[in-house]
This record gives structure tokens, sequence and C-alpha cells, in this order.
């Protein structure tokens, strides 16, 4: 299988509707849930201090700061090793950090923003990985507000690369839908 090409201005957005993996999606959300030590931090956005809407835990090789909040890595899990090199063959990047995000029910969300952290580069390549409950992914450009949505199904890949982050913001909105838990890595390169 390959990435398709979504066509969008100001950036690289590809996708792929399931990951290739020698193990069910079923037992990969059960593992990572049961293995992972979830945290709820509490991040600064525009000077106020609000507990992230979400759980979530950072792995690999560097530390990571966004919001005023700084994580510091755990090691790769096999199983985490396991995904990182299947992402890393379907996207032909490399990758040395995840950002492994637990949205327990549609209450948790994830507001609109773009990963472009110093650390990251001036052109990141971030691969997001999901799996359980089927969530609306939202990017909405920064200076025409085109908006485009993706349903991000269980196993699915999205690929943001090019000048993706200059030029748009994205999120996770709420949802009063009755939705399972979802869980979302994003594999990126950290320097």
């Amino acid at each position: 299988m390959e990435l398709v090409t979504i066509p969008i201005e100001d950036g690289e957005l590809s996708m792929l509707p399931q990951l290739p993996m020698p193990i069910g999606n079923a037992e990969i959300l059960a593992r990572l849930l049961d293995e992972t030590p979830w945290r709820a931090d509490t991040v600064v956005v525009y000077g106020k201090r609000y507990l992230q809407p979400r759980l979530t835990a950072w792995y690999g090789e560097a530390s990571y700061t966004y919001s005023g909040l700084t994580l510091q890595p755990l090691p790769l899990t096999p199983l985490l090793a396991q995904l990182r090199a299947a992402v890393e063959r379907v996207t032909g990047q490399r990758y040395n950090s995840v950002l492994l995000n637990y949205y327990r029910d549609g209450a948790d969300s994830m507001g609109m923003h773009s990963d472009d952290e110093p650390e990251l580069g001036p052109r990141p390549v971030i691969a997001s990985l999901s799996y359980g409950a089927t969530r609306t992914f939202i990017l909405r450009h920064r200076r025409n507000q085109r908006t485009v949505k993706l349903d991000l199904t269980d196993g699915s890949l999205v690929l943001m690369a090019g000048t993706l982050q200059a030029h748009w913001r994205h999120g996770i909105n709420k949802t009063a839908k009755l939705v399972g838990p979802r869980l979302n890595l994003t594999f990126r390169y950290v320097s």
C-alpha cells in the first residue's frame, strides 16, 4: 500500500487507510492502552494554564517542549519500535520520537495548533497514526481559512510534510456523539 496524496496548497498531506502490521489493530490498541504510563499534564495557552483534554506519553531519543511543558522521553517499547519501523517503511522518513495521545471519549480533544516548535526544524515531517474510534481531523489554513476534514479511522496513517506546519493549523474537536477510545501516535524527528 502507498500513501495517497491529498491535494492542498502550502504543504504536503497524504494518507494511508491502513498501516500494514503483522498484528491486528484491536491488539495494538489494547496493548498500547495497557502498557503506556499515561500522563495528565497542564499546558500554557495564551498565558493561562489548562489541563490537557486528553492523556499523553512521550517516547524516543530527545526531550520535547510545547506550550510551556517539557517532556522527558521514555525508551521505546518493542511495540512502539515495531510501529515506528512500519511507519518509516511506508513514509520513507526517519523518526526518533513519538507522542502518544489518548482520547478516552468524545469529551477529549486537541485544540487547533501547528507542530512548529524549533526542535522540529523548518519543514517538519509528522506521521500521525490512529487506532480505535474514528475521529475527524480538521486542518485550517492560517491565511485563507480553507478547511480540510479527514476521518481518522482505525489503523489509518496521515503524513504532514513540507511547509504544512507553517501554513496550516490542525486539531480534533470534542464531540457529543458516543465514541469509544482512540489512540493517536505522532512520529517525528526531534533534533
